[in-house]
């Protein structure tokens, strides 16, 4: 079987065509600009265009046909309206990864399932993904074009850290903070639950569906099975470093206030997603993917993920405007309390 992938080296996709390129049954080609083309396995094929300079796509796949397409970057409804025009007659399937953080939260239901409704009016990624959902989802029932939607949560490689709140650099300012015994913020009280889901299980969910007549027309939310607070995700975090945790419990409203000035979207990511419990029913999933469990669990993920950084100085960028930032939180805070 032929399976294609735009994008292909991100957090989530190269994890699957790792997967892949030792799975015989499938010849993997990737879509993308090239920049990370070192790397990509050595039996994986690469084809390097500008996804949006449709002219140039269909020149290089020629004709091509392909069991299944991964759409992986694709964030709005123009995208997606543009792998339609190019792909409608070369695919016997198009899996489009949305995200969970497109289920109403907080749900009727604390327990969230593929039936959840989908509604998010803090955070214009998710409403954009959402617009994505509905046009493949049309395209399906109008046009039979045969998609299938995943729906992501909080999904990690061993290129970065989860976390609840940082910068624009990513995570390892707030590792630094930790290895300095300085104090980390975490949002609320550090309670509300969450999934975290290590790459290389996402993968074997996500290959499941490939080529899977029973996924056409459906959506499926990929997560893990370990429900984890958010104050022991930084416990985790901590013990792995071998330090102590200096936790510093924010609401989420008052980050979102501090953060607008320096442009950080806190009110999308928390309250539009993080700082709501979520707890996912997997069983859809697993009915056409009986392998699908945690086999990293976080103790283990995040050890993963912290040899790696430590390892790679690219991965160790630094934040000094979110450092600043976090401080002049704490001190607004401290000075507040000292009021009463």
């Amino acid at each position: 079987m032929r399976a294609l992938f735009i994008g292909g080296t991100g957090t989530i996709s190269s994890a699957i065509v790792r997967r892949l390129s030792r799975d015989g049954s499938w010849e993997v080609w990737l879509i993308n600009r090239g920049n990370r083309a070192d790397t990509v396995p050595e039996n994986v094929h690469q084809i390097t265009v500008d996804i949006n300079d449709e002219e140039a796509v269909l020149k290089a796949v020629g004709d091509m046909r392909f069991d299944c397409i991964g759409e992986f970057i694709g964030f709005t409804v123009d995208q997606v309206e543009r792998d339609y025009r190019l792909f409608k007659d070369k695919t016997k399937q198009y899996i489009y990864i949305s995200s969970a953080s497109a289920y109403h939260k907080p749900s009727a239901n604390y327990v969230i399932t593929e039936g959840t409704s989908l509604a998010n009016p803090y955070w214009e990624y998710s409403r954009n993904k959402i617009a994505c959902e509905e046009y493949l989802m049309e395209r399906y029932r109008e046009d039979g074009f045969p998609v299938t939607i995943v729906r992501p949560s909080h999904t990690y490689g061993e290129r970065s850290i989860p976390l609840g709140v940082h910068g624009k650099n990513g995570s390892w300012q707030v590792i630094k903070r930790m290895m300095e015994g300085r104090p980390v913020i975490i949002h609320g009280d550090g309670e509300s639950l969450w999934h975290l889901t290590f790459n290389e299980d996402f993968a074997v969910g996500y290959t499941a569906l490939m080529g899977n007549r029973h996924a056409i027309g459906e959506a499926f939310q990929i997560t893990g099975d370990e429900v984890l607070t958010w104050n022991q995700i930084y416990q985790t975090i901590a013990d792995a470093l071998g330090v102590e945790l200096n936790a510093y419990h924010v609401s989420s409203e008052f980050l979102t206030a501090c953060g607008e000035k320096p442009g950080y979207d806190f009110e999308g990511s928390l309250t539009g997603d993080k700082a709501v419990s979520v707890v996912f029913d997997n069983s859809k999933l697993k009915r056409l993917a009986p392998d699908m469990k945690t086999n990293v669990p976080f103790h283990k993920g995040v050890r993963i993920a912290l040899k790696y950084i430590l390892d790679h100085k690219e991965c160790r960028v630094e934040d000094p405007e979110f450092d600043k930032w976090c401080d002049k939180v704490i001190d607004a805070l401290e000075t507040a309390k000292s009021e009463f």
